[in-house]
């Protein structure tokens, strides 16, 4: 990003905004070959049939007048088409290679173009094409060397309308637009195309991907994130192939773009292990719910859905979207509308006093307004009351968004209708403040009449329920995006696991050869963690289960005992749980009955013993469930619901993606029916919430810190009036399928807080601070150090005065996507006040990173800029990034001095003279000296 001695700076925060964006300004390498290509060659000779290879190139022979097209080995010549016999005979290596030869062939033709210096290839063909996974490996390696991009087999090709490219054997082409679209199946795309041509809805590109091959779903969401003239991204998905890479570059965009995702499949999605609850409960589709969540993309479920998100979203993005207005020209009409709206969880705007009793006269007849109800205006609404209404409710300040629904009347002229509509948004968009929404419902209007409301961007639906749909795709974004920024309160500063302990349980079964815990392993492991959980005792004979209940029965009234079989972990299957045992002798009754009922009824299943507890008698207690499955795509999730011997029949459960804080565990138990009954109510009290949040928390870090716990159960895990506990816990262990990182292997397809990097520095006065990456919950530390940095200090940082420390402000420094972005935050060890901050933001190949240090204005001088320069450059190093630059006011000499003395080399930018770069090869700096 920036670099510059007190405070650092980049021409990229002339915008904070910008600057803030912890993604920053990237590029993809080389996917330029496919999206803005200055010549293109066709490959052959073609291993598909002649019909199909005409239509491509009929397609390709549009392409003439904009850039270079040749042809390399093809049987005939071409119209307007130069071939040549080989590829090194072409006047220059093509941008952008077609393929159609043999697949064998492939391989060699790939490296050959890579050689040449192409930067793109498209493995073209009709339809679904399906290469051996060996002959997709040595293409991947023949371009690996130069970085050549491949997309497909199997792809229909690509088009970037605006600029004329169309490399696209679709039954529509696509007309310019800016929703970029981004497809697996060929029937998707033209489906979605033809759709799209009726609709008329434009692309700012097209990318059918095949097999994906290289170039992949991840790459082309980064792509088209920083495309200028992309102002949605709409993809269709079956699976994810990089789930690391896809969710770092899906939360990426959808800060800045809508994303809107559909995914099919769901009936081929295999199962889980069926070891635990967790991992029965984990349906792979929830998991992707779960994911498009955690990224802030939208997902719909069919075509309907996503041409209303693609309408509504590619045209309208506010920043709050909570409380409607519904108004329209009928009774009936209106509340239709408001029925559905309120079933989708709407709500209706409380309106003020003042917009009331101005909307009495437009009202129907015999028709009050209130504060909270639809408004219905007559049939023969004129044109000009209609506007005024909507005006009146975009300028009331309880409203987000204004849902207008007409139909048909002989005293209302449609096309008046339409342009009132219009006019009312459009001069709503021009003045300063809070910007709104309009959606539109025209029931039974023909698309040519919405001609204005396009020119307004105001979606328009042609029924009340696809109106009422849209408002809420502008809701769910709204929310998504706000959900994105929130801030997390702290966690306990007493929350220190006991990691080596907890690890160390599970190295010693490991190494005995086991699967499963002991229920005593289990529950020191969650005690380690400080998950409070039921003492327990494990028995390996019924005299044994009496010895341990005594100890029991002196502060309970009663026993449970459970049978323990790793063969067997679903103990309310098999009748193998028995409660209210009143003394010891009752206890081993039951255990005895438990071990020989088992062996009569599953001979070969091995019995470790019984579980011996106390029983837990709380009448107002909530049985919950929380546990760990693993996944083969995106590793460990965390599963939450309703708990008991119920808990796979009821399906009331909720999925999240470690790691988790403190707002992702309450949204995690706010998403199953059960969390209503935690709020108490007439005939219950209220349950501690807090302490289920925090569990769950501390069960996410479970998973960050020991990754050989495959699976956990703990159910139930009773919700009580103060603090929750778990009555029994399972544990399955292995080792776990990692999936390799930039910095180290992780099971987790989101980086976790990056704990090793905690450390202490000496600054050369003799002074120590402790250095730690930044957190979320950083936010209002980040507020206190602006505070005390002098204006001309934040000048220089931004190039622009900057007063405002917005929430959205803070928010973008604090929360890091730790897989492309890292920040040291420098603290005070006694205080904890931050004193500095250094950041690097890499571009998503991780080849070059933009840097920015800022130190509190009153500490120039004690060294600690150096310090946290060093430090970012040794992280660059350990990261792999090639190169650090960054972008210093000239003015700022005491930035570019020390960057000097650091190696950078410095000279005047090209786009502005008061400004210099200073980059700093990192790669082949020796160790000694980061």
């Amino acid at each position: 990003m920036s670099a510059n001695g007190g405070p650092a700076c980049t021409s990229d925060c002339r915008l904070v905004a910008e600057w803030i964006d912890s993604e920053g300004t990237v590029t993809v390498r080389n996917l330029e070959g496919f999206f803005a290509p200055k010549s293109i060659t066709l490959l052959g000779p073609s291993r598909h049939a002649p019909s199909a290879t005409e239509k491509l190139v009929a397609v390709l022979q549009s392409n003439i007048e904009k850039r270079s097209v040749y042809a390399v080995g093809l049987r005939k010549k071409l119209d307007g088409i130069a071939s040549f016999k080989s590829i090194d005979a072409l006047p220059s290596p093509p941008d952008l290679a077609i393929c159609l030869g043999p697949t064998a062939d492939m391989p060699q033709t790939i490296s050959q173009l890579s050689n040449a210096g192409t930067r793109a290839v498209l493995l073209w063909s009709p339809g679904f094409e399906d290469w051996p996974e060996d002959l997709m490996q040595a293409c991947r390696e023949a371009a690996r060397d130069k970085s050549l991009r491949l997309i497909g087999p199997g792809s229909l090709g690509l088009a970037i309308p605006a600029i004329g490219l169309n490399i696209l054997t679709t039954a529509s082409a696509p007309s310019a637009g800016d929703v970029a679209f981004i497809a697996r199946s060929s029937a998707v795309l033209n489906a979605t195309l033809a759709w799209a041509e009726t609709h008329r809805v434009g692309f700012s590109a097209v990318a059918s991907l095949g097999a994906r091959m290289d170039a992949d779903t991840g790459d082309l969401i980064d792509y088209f994130a920083q495309d200028y003239r992309t102002r949605a991204i709409l993809m269709h998905i079956e699976g994810v192939s990089s789930p690391r890479k896809f969710l770092s570059a899906a939360r990426a965009a959808a800060r800045g773009k809508p994303v809107i995702a559909i995914r099919s499949g769901r009936s081929r999605d295999l199962t889980g292990t069926g070891r635990t609850h967790a991992g029965r409960l984990a349906d792979p589709d929830a998991v992707y719910e779960a994911v498009f969540r955690r990224t802030g993309m939208m997902r719909v479920s069919d075509f309907d859905e996503m041409f209303e998100a693609v309408e509504t979203l590619s045209r309208v993005r506010i920043s709050k979207s909570e409380h409607f207005a519904v108004v329209a020209n009928g009774r009936s009409l209106a509340s239709l509308a408001t029925d559905r709206l309120l079933d989708m969880g709407g709500k209706l705007a409380a309106l003020s006093p003042d917009t009331v009793e101005g909307l009495a006269p437009v009202m129907r007849k015999g028709g009050v307004p209130t504060p909270a109800s639809p408004i219905v205006l007559s049939e023969d609404v004129s044109a000009e009351n209609l506007k005024t209404v909507i005006t009146a409710l975009l300028a009331d300040l309880a409203v987000d968004a204004v849902l207008v629904l007409q139909a048909p009347s002989l005293f209302s002229p449609i096309d008046e209708t339409v342009r009132a509509i219009a006019e009312a948004a459009t001069a709503d968009k021009r003045r300063t403040g809070r910007k709104k929404a309009v959606v539109a419902g025209l029931i039974g209007a023909s698309v040519e009449l919405r001609a204005d409301l396009d020119t307004a961007k105001v979606p328009c639906f042609g029924s009340p329920a696809e109106a009422v749909h849209s408002i809420m795709h502008i809701a769910q974004d709204a929310r998504s995006r706000d959900f994105l920024m929130a801030a997390p309160p702290s966690l306990p500063a007493d929350f220190i696991p006991d990691v080596e302990g907890a690890r160390a349980i599970v190295t010693r079964a490991l190494s005995a050869g086991k699967a499963w815990l002991s229920p005593e392993d289990v529950a020191a492991i969650l005690s380690a963690y400080q998950i409070p959980v039921i003492a327990t005792r494990l028995a390996k004979t019924p005299a044994e289960a009496a010895e341990a209940a005594t100890s029991f029965f002196d502060a309970a009234r009663h026993c449970v005992v459970k049978l323990i079989s790793p063969d067997l972990p679903f103990k309310s299957r098999i009748d193998g749980v028995r409660l209210g045992l009143e003394n010891p002798h009752s206890v081993e009754a039951a255990a005895f009955e438990l071990i020989n009922q088992t062996r009569q009824m599953f001979p070969d299943a091995e019995i470790a013993g019984v579980s011996v507890h106390p029983m837990l008698e709380d009448r107002h207690g909530l049985e919950l469930f929380m546990g760990l499955a693993d996944t083969p795509t995106f590793g460990p999730v965390i599963v939450f619901g309703h708990g008991g011997t119920s808990v796979e029949d009821s399906a009331d459960i909720s999925i999240e993606l470690p790691p988790l804080d403190l707002n992702l565990a309450q949204a995690l138990i706010g998403r199953t029916r059960i969390s209503k009954l935690l709020d108490g109510g007439r005939a219950r009290p209220q349950l501690d919430r807090d302490a289920l949040a925090l569990a769950l928390v501390k069960l996410s870090q479970i998973a960050i810190d020991i990754p050989e716990i495959i699976e956990l159960d703990i159910n139930p895990i009773v919700a009580q009036q103060s603090g929750i506990l778990g009555l029994d816990a399972r544990m399955t262990l292995g080792h776990p399928v990692e999936h390799p990182g930039r910095t180290g292997k992780s099971r987790l397809a989101i980086a976790p807080y990056p704990k090793e990097w905690e450390q202490t520095l000496q600054l050369k006065n003799g002074t120590s601070v402790f250095v730690r990456p930044v957190r979320p919950e950083d936010e209002e530390l980040f507020r206190e150090f602006f505070e005390k940095i002098a204006p001309d200090d934040l000048r220089l940082r931004f190039f622009a005065p900057v007063r405002d420390f917005s929430h959205r402000f803070l928010a973008r420094l604090t929360q890091l996507d730790y897989s492309r972005a890292m920040a040291f935050a420098a603290l005070d060890p006694d205080t904890g006040d931050l004193l500095g901050v250094v950041r690097l933001h890499a571009d998503p190949d991780h080849q070059t990173g933009e840097y920015a240090v800022m130190v509190r204005s009153d500490l120039k001088g004690y060294g600690l800029g150096w310090a946290l320069m060093k430090l970012i450059i040794r992280y660059a190093k350990i990261d792999g990034i090639s190169s650090v630059h960054g972008e210093v006011l000239k003015e700022n000499t005491s930035m570019l001095s020390m960057c000097q003395a650091l190696g950078f080399s410095v000279k005047t930018s090209q786009d502005d003279p008061g400004i210099s770069e200073v980059v700093l090869e990192v790669a082949g700096m020796p160790e000694e000296d980061v």
